[in-house]
């Protein structure tokens, strides 16, 4: 048996993948649960074989889970589903050591697949992003991804390696002289300009990126 546990933070699309999975006669789904925080929580008393995380969940989303898991229990097969086909998220998955990368267009025979293939240690991500993350490949071994400071500002550069150092808005403000509420305005905008959507994925952001260590200057 394989044993699956499953986290996403729609009750019906949750509710819908474990009644699918449980009809699988060689897959046993051990845990449906709602959120990154509940998977670190629990992983280690329900030991999976697979995990499968919803890219986009509130609070710990399914990149940063999958970095955190890999960090805790390196031999665990995570499968990330999705129904963004976003070039960054793919490579950032990747990165956090994930072995599958299925969109949630998948047919159910697919998705199945991917959780034996998975289970055996080898690797699955939908065919249309492949090619997205031979690209990604390609411009990082050519130097053609952006730097942080082709993106942000300096002051936002500075923000974001407060905010990986673990500050809070209020703690960042009194540092730059600045008002929390325009840290948080600052925070905003860094979180559109990167495709971002949450404080931890921006401080993931910034450690992949350097952004440690304290500002370059106050102001």
């Amino acid at each position: 048996m394989i044993r699956v546990l499953l986290a996403d933070d729609h009750h019906l699309f949750r509710e819908g993948l474990t009644r699918l999975l449980s009809e699988e006669e060689h897959i046993e789904v051990v845990a449906s649960l709602r959120s990154g925080e509940e998977v670190l929580a629990m992983v280690h008393d329900l030991k999976p074989d697979v995990v499968l995380l919803d890219v986009k969940m509130p609070g710990l989303d399914g990149v940063e889970t999958a970095r955190r898991l890999r960090e805790r229990h390196p031999d665990l097969g995570i499968l990330l589903l999705t129904v963004s086909e976003d070039r960054e998220t793919l490579f950032n998955a990747v990165q956090a050591g994930v072995r599958g990368y299925l969109l949630k267009s998948s047919t159910s025979q697919e998705l199945v697949d991917a959780i034996h293939r998975i289970s055996r240690g080898e690797a699955v991500i939908s065919p249309s992003m492949s090619a997205k993350l031979l690209d990604e490949f390609v411009a990082l071994s050519q130097g053609k991804r952006q730097r942080p400071e082709d993106i942000l500002t300096e002051r936002e550069r500075d923000i974001l390696r407060y905010i990986a150092s673990g500050m809070s808005n209020k703690e960042i403000g009194a540092a730059l002289a600045i008002s929390p509420h325009t840290v948080k305005a600052h925070l905003r905008h860094i979180l559109d300009k990167l495709g971002l959507r949450s404080r931890t994925q921006a401080a993931a952001w910034a450690e992949r990126h350097g952004l440690t260590g304290g500002p370059t200057q106050k102001a």
